[in-house]
């Protein structure tokens, strides 16, 4: 999509493709109301000075829109595309997730296992699941970054996973602009 057509969407159609990049309706809505913009800088600066403004239960929201690294399905069997689903998320959000994390899914079965049980010693502590801008890292990284996230507080972590998001927002603005 082009800038000039994400300017002219009704407000309606706009908010879904800002959710597409970032799942907090709160952004999103922010986002659709700040249009037009000049150019991409804009949109970048935009979305940095709206998500400054959100609040630890707008993070959550965006968190829970995200699948856990190497996730194919979810708890409940739907697979993470109907969660992400509920937030108002289409398939391109799952197709540029799978993109992102595509180091996660041809790393050795070893490897991947040591994600999923890290994961989930992350999600035990902190109550959401582990995020990070996958795009260009390994298995191996994305590992290692998790096992030395664990030990952070919970006020630091949360910060941690909200940059990590932001990096991930601008990403899939580009992508949404392509």
């Amino acid at each position: 999509m082009r800038l000039a057509d994400l300017n002219r969407l009704q407000p309606d159609e706009a908010a879904p493709e800002f959710l597409r990049c970032c799942g907090s309706t709160r952004w999103a809505r922010a986002m659709t109301a700040a249009r037009p913009f000049p150019d991409v800088s804009a949109v970048d600066a935009a979305a940095d000075q709206i998500f400054d403004t959100l609040e630890p239960a707008d993070w959550l929201e965006v968190f829970g829109a995200h699948p856990r690294i190497g996730e194919s399905e979810g708890a409940d069997g739907a697979g993470w595309a109907g969660r992400a689903g509920r937030a108002g998320l289409e398939n391109i959000a799952a197709d540029w997730s799978a993109q992102e994390q595509a180091a996660a899914s041809g790393s050795d079965d070893q490897l991947r296992e040591r994600l999923a049980e890290g994961q989930r010693d992350y999600e035990a502590r902190f109550g959401y699941i582990f995020i990070i801008c996958a795009t260009g890292k390994s298995a191996g990284e994305m590992l290692s970054a998790l096992e030395r996230r664990v030990k952070h507080g919970p006020g630091e972590e949360l910060r941690v996973a909200a940059e990590e998001q932001r990096k991930i927002t601008h990403l899939r603005i580009r992508k949404l602009l392509e």
